[in-house]
């Protein structure tokens, strides 16, 4: 650990967002092992993301956010951050709804579905980057940070499944479907360095890009994490998200 924190804060999110990555890549890796993958786990496994993501939200970006100040009063200035990170992730899943693409290798629903959560990625990433920027090397901050980037994770890992198995079950092979499925969690990479940077140099940006990204991440839960599990069983759904939250809300003040 004391390694980790010795390290800048841009090469701190190059190896969180090189995890958060890899979860995507594992997920999608399922493809080579399994024709299918049970609806119950990937419901346990998505719900549980989604309340881990509710609650990094709040405690990870929210709350520090109200901490720093602003030329503006603190709460317009997170109500309005958290806006526009809200605005983003639905007008951009308005736009990819309407809009009349054809995907021609993809089918238009997987190629929608690939290009949203592609998309999503970008706001996850930086909201890693910034949590890190946020820490500004304190342990206990840095240690919540990467809890974070570890609920991100989790949610990749069934991501990377539910991309790639809809693709090789339109006709794709094993190893096309995990190529392009892993290539949706890359994004997070340069995202999430940009974000540590950004935040790190420019410390006025702070509470915007802090509450900018909780926006985005509630969004992302409310239009794909959210539907998706709760599709499934409800039961499997709640307790997942329950205990996802809990999870990260006991760990996130713990080591806060």
């Amino acid at each position: 650990m004391q390694w980790f924190l010795s390290l800048a804060v841009w090469q701190q999110a190059l190896l969180a967002s090189l995890m958060t990555y890899a979860a995507t890549a594992l997920g999608a890796a399922l493809v080579f092992f399994s024709k299918n993958l049970s609806q119950t786990v990937l419901t346990a496994l998505t719900g549980g993301a989604a309340g881990i993501m509710i609650a990094a939200s709040f405690f990870s970006l929210l709350l520090p956010a109200l901490g720093y100040a602003s030329f503006l009063p603190a709460f317009l200035t997170v109500t309005l951050a958290f806006l526009l990170g809200g605005a983003l992730i639905v007008g951009s899943d308005f736009f990819l709804t309407k809009k009349e693409f054809e995907f021609k290798k993809f089918g238009r629903r997987n190629g929608l579905l690939y290009f949203a959560v592609t998309l999503h990625n970008v706001p996850e990433g930086m909201a890693v980057g910034v949590a890190l920027a946020a820490a500004g090397g304190e342990r206990g901050a840095v240690l919540s940070a990467i809890l974070f980037a570890v609920g991100i994770a989790v949610q990749n890992f069934p991501e990377g499944a539910c991309i790639a198995f809809p693709l090789k079950a339109g006709g794709m092979s094993a190893a096309k479907s995990f190529l392009f499925s892993q290539g949706s969690g890359l994004v997070e990479i340069p995202a999430c360095v940009l974000g540590a940077l950004a935040a790190s140099f420019i410390e006025g940006l702070m509470p915007w890009a802090l509450a900018f990204s909780a926006g985005a991440m509630i969004a992302v839960v409310c239009s794909e994490l959210i539907p998706e599990c709760f599709a499934g069983n409800k039961t499997v759904a709640s307790a997942g998200v329950i205990l996802g939250f809990c999870l990260m809300m006991i760990l996130d003040l713990a080591l806060g």
